[in-house]
């Protein structure tokens, strides 16, 4: 008979690390606690001259692999991390963020019982320095024609799973020449391949304080994704545009409903906003 870890799809997460010993516990802790049992977990820590060595080495029984040396940056770390892990679904989670209990038994029912999605994302939450849930945000769902028309910087990353299938396809790596904004880059080479799938619940959160990479990097994210944005754009054909210059004309919400009506009606169905919601008379997760 199959172990119960053999009939869940195993789930590949990615740790980079470097001196935020103050958070780095309770990012490990969140991974590790939810007791799924077809876990893989990797930290590479880029040679921390605080306390984080210590704290991951006391984790190591959790952990499938686990280094602390000098690398070439956030996306290089990520690379390294990836290239130790082996499982169908990924993500990464960097170490100050956090997961939520049953964030990894609810990735495994989605992608299990609807097998055509390539990639997801959750609401975005945000928590305060101390861990402690502050937002839970109202954002809007994106697809490819959304990030044409300039709509590119709500996509949280701790939140995004994806099949290996999908990694693969485009091109199983992070651009290291970006500092910053490499999961945006590779959110577009996603957006390439297949639509972003919203599911309608919380699975990880973003951790604000004064140390986290966007805020440290002196405005590189924004001058990063400007650049991924421009080359996207450069890459596309005509009718891609053209429908994003409607997208970005129907921006108004009244004029965005409309918009939604149309796809509704089978008028625009190009537009898309595709959602995954909890269906409970059935007891499964279902498109809407």
């Amino acid at each position: 008979m199959a172990s119960i870890a053999e009939n869940k799809p195993r789930i590949s997460v990615v740790t980079p690390s470097y001196n935020q010993a103050g958070f780095l516990e309770a990012t490990l802790r969140s991974v590790i606690t939810q007791g799924y049992e077809n876990l893989e977990y990797v930290v590479i820590d880029g040679g921390s001259s605080d306390e984080s060595p210590d704290i991951i080495k006391s984790y190591a029984d959790d952990l499938a692999y686990w280094v602390s040396e000098p690398d070439r940056g956030h996306a290089h770390a990520l690379n390294k991390g990836f290239a130790r892990t082996t499982g169908e679904i990924m993500c990464w989670l960097n170490s100050s963020d956090l997961y939520y209990p049953w964030t990894f038994a609810t990735v495994a029912e989605v992608f299990s019982q609807l097998p055509h999605i390539d990639w997801v994302t959750g609401v975005v939450s945000q928590f305060d320095v101390g861990g402690r849930p502050r937002v839970v945000a109202s954002t809007p769902a994106f697809n490819c024609y959304d990030i044409l028309a300039g709509d590119y910087r709500w996509i949280q990353q701790e939140s995004v799973f994806w099949r290996r299938s999908l990694w693969e396809r485009a091109g199983g790596h992070l651009d290291e020449r970006l500092r910053s904004a490499a999961d945006f880059d590779l959110w577009v080479r996603f957006f390439r391949l297949a639509p972003l799938y919203n599911v309608t619940t919380l699975l990880a959160g973003f951790r604000v304080h004064e140390e986290r990479l966007g805020e440290t990097a002196d405005g590189m994210y924004e001058r990063e994704t400007s650049q991924v944005y421009r080359r996207f754009v450069g890459s596309c054909d005509r009718r891609s545009l053209a429908r994003a210059r409607l997208v970005r004309l129907a921006r108004p919400r009244r004029i965005t409903t409309l918009a939604d009506a149309a796809v509704k009606m089978g008028l625009a169905s190009w537009y898309r906003h595709p959602r995954v919601e909890f269906d409970f008379d059935h007891m499964r997760w279902t498109l809407r």
